[in-house]
């Protein structure tokens, strides 16, 4: 039999069904995984052993009696360390945290999880409160990408994708404030959804503000779509929550994009984008007019989204910075102290034209979804570059929005985004596509991405495979 820690949680859920596989035995592989792996990797900032090992056994007696929770009772699960969940100390990779809590609950994504028996195996890694799209942290070092240690997974879930990348979990809470579920899912090879803003009830809401999406990050599309199901569940603690859909999300996920009409933007504002990536991006998307949809290239002409986006953004890390005691700033990323400064220094006049101006861009988009069922573009316009840095190249100070261009305007506008893996670049490092849906259409951005990935399944890492 393969590894357990290498099967989806559809794969695992069939298996416990037919008493092949015990949800002690499959937990037990993932933490084998972290064990042997997370040394080179630093996925995990805290694992749980014992507690997954209880919580396990508990669930193969719900499958033994013939009454799961779930199809994801059993699955291991990693929860990010910007996520509450009861017990657990979540320090958001900073040392201004105070690790004594009180620790007494789960946020809403997690509180559905456990609800539906999933088996919480350790928190991931982030970057000092999500802040940058690479994950390392004066708390929790750095963090490695399996394709190439010497890599970063991207961040701020880098430690999430990691975690899915290499079989440590086959389920992984990531959040997503301008590409932080996205980025790392195209540098490390794996699915990742943003959901519409409101989809995933949030608890307590983020510094960041409205930007700010929790999702899933897996190996597969329909694992995703089972976790998502689970998560989008409604909490009262979240006055900003969607109402929760009447169908499952797995629903329809096979029906594939015959008669969809689909846009593809090569890149957005000219944004140059490597060789290698354009021309993946371009081949996958070649996959959708076989699969029958309607695809055309198309210039997504949209007002320049990084002013609009460094508004909300840089304030919130302001809004961050003034609720942590002074005496503690010297503890915070000097970068983040640096955004927040700037963040803190625009006007109230200009950050209320940002918002206008985001509400502009929300009805553009509207508009292009007129026309258009879904719109493909790469999700990165490079592949992954050294870890321990911010940038690709350049000083560490600059904004991390400079180098992920395609991300963080589908966060201003709320709209449901995935990355889907579409490749490797000479080198071995991975490619992602991003496919980008109307608001609230969450359903056919899944189903777009299981009928790329039902062609074109994703390899694993080399260290996945040793």
């Amino acid at each position: 039999m393969t590894d357990p820690a290498l099967l989806s949680a559809a794969e695992l859920s069939s298996l416990y069904a037919a008493r092949d596989l015990s949800p002690v035995e499959a937990t037990q592989a993932s933490l084998d995984r972290i064990e042997r792996l997370n040394p080179q990797l630093n996925a995990f900032c805290g694992v749980h052993g014992e507690e997954a090992l209880a919580s396990a056994r508990q669930s193969e007696a719900r499958w033994r009696e013939g009454r799961p929770l779930s199809p994801i009772d059993g699955v291991p699960t990693s929860v990010k360390d910007l996520v509450l969940a009861r017990g657990w100390p979540t320090l958001r990779g900073s040392k201004t945290v105070d690790p004594a809590g009180p620790w007494d609950q789960d946020a809403p994504s997690v509180a559905r999880l456990r609800e539906a028996g999933a088996v919480l195996v350790g928190r991931t890694t982030t970057p000092e409160f999500g802040w940058k799209g690479v994950t390392d942290s004066a708390l929790t070092g750095i963090t490695r990408n399996p394709w190439d240690p010497s890599k970063t997974p991207g961040g701020s879930s880098g430690g999430a994708a990691v975690a899915a990348a290499t079989g440590m979990a086959a389920l992984n809470i990531g959040s997503d404030g301008g590409g932080s579920i996205r980025i790392p899912a195209g540098f490390t090879g794996i699915f990742g959804l943003k959901p519409s803003f409101g989809r995933v009830p949030a608890y307590p809401l983020s510094p960041f503000g409205t930007v700010s999406h929790l999702g899933p990050m897996t190996r597969t599309v329909r694992d995703a779509a089972l976790m998502l199901s689970a998560m989008a569940r409604p909490d009262p603690r979240d006055w900003t929550a969607l109402p929760f859909p009447v169908t499952d999300f797995t629903e329809g996920l096979e029906d594939g994009v015959r008669g969809l009409r689909i846009a593809y933007a090569p890149t957005l504002d000219d944004a140059p984008v490597d060789p290698e990536i354009a021309a993946s991006v371009a081949r996958a998307v070649e996959v959708f007019a076989g699969l029958g949809a309607r695809v055309e290239t198309v210039t997504l002409d949209l007002p320049d989204t990084g002013p609009i986006f460094r508004a909300h953004w840089f304030v919130g890390a302001a809004t961050l910075l003034s609720s942590i005691p002074a005496e503690k700033h010297g503890l915070i990323d000097p970068g983040l102290r640096a955004v927040a400064a700037e963040g803190a220094a625009i006007p109230l006049l200009d950050y209320t034209r940002a918002t206008l101006a985001r509400g502009r861009l929300g009805v553009a988009m509207n508009r292009f979804h007129q026309d258009w069922d879904l719109l493909l573009m790469p999700s990165l316009p490079i592949p992954a570059f050294a870890a321990g840095r911010n940038l690709p190249e350049g000083p560490d100070g600059a904004t991390w929005a400079n180098w992920t261009p395609f991300s963080y305007p589908f966060n201003l506008t709320q709209q449901p985004a995935a990355s889907v893996p579409c490749g490797l670049t000479a080198s071995g490092l991975p490619i992602g596509l991003q496919i980008v849906g109307p608001m609230f259409q969450d359903a056919l951005v899944l189903r777009a991405a299981r009928a790329f990935e039902a062609l074109h399944p994703a390899p694993l890492p080399p260290l996945a495979r040793s």
